[in-house]
């Protein structure tokens, strides 16, 4: 075990203290697409309103935490408490996403590690440094600022429009393609 993971599960641990209640108890175990990118754990989990994606990340002893049920926007709900303890019980079974570098790129594979592992917040701060405006990156592909900027925030929050791959996509082929 890492320093990593001792930490992390400090932090845990004294976050969900205590047992379990009822609910989350139902759902400790019961996830899956379980990965582990650096200090951030998800997974997937079938709710009573179909399934939702929980996310914790840990920044030194502070927890942060996110579930696409209704109530667990700001991480408040039995899903994440399950999503804890299910990587307190058994952390090997959080496939490590790891990136490389994008210049080695050089598989699907590769590529898919590596745009999760990268923020849009990243990729427009890099397209910014070009010269390329939020603004102006979304009307070059055709989209709204505001939505642009509504699918970066929600990312912030572990919450996923479905077109955000394609936008990270777009972004990747604009600073590689873009003269500055």
């Amino acid at each position: 075990m890492t320093d990593s993971d001792t930490a992390m599960q400090k932090a845990l641990r004294s976050t969900w203290s205590g047992n379990p209640g009822e609910k989350a108890r139902r759902y400790i175990g019961k996830f899956y697409t379980l990965e582990r990118i650096g200090e951030r754990i998800t997974g997937k989990v079938e709710g009573n309103y179909g399934v939702y994606t929980v996310s914790i990340w840990v920044d030194g002893s502070q927890v942060s935490s996110t579930c696409g049920c209704y109530i667990g926007k700001h991480g408040s709900c039995h899903h994440c408490e399950a999503l804890a303890r299910t990587f307190l019980q058994n952390p090997g079974a959080f496939a490590e996403v790891t990136s490389k570098e994008r210049t080695d790129l050089s598989s699907l594979g590769d590529l898919r590690g590596y745009l999760k592992t990268i923020t849009l917040e990243a990729l427009l701060s890099e397209l910014k440094a070009k010269g390329i405006t939020q603004k102006a990156f979304a009307e070059s592909i055709g989209m709204n600022p505001r939505q642009l900027g509504a699918v970066k925030s929600s990312e912030r929050r572990n919450h996923f429009f479905n077109e955000l791959g394609a936008i990270k996509l777009a972004c990747l082929w604009m600073l590689e393609h873009m003269k500055e």
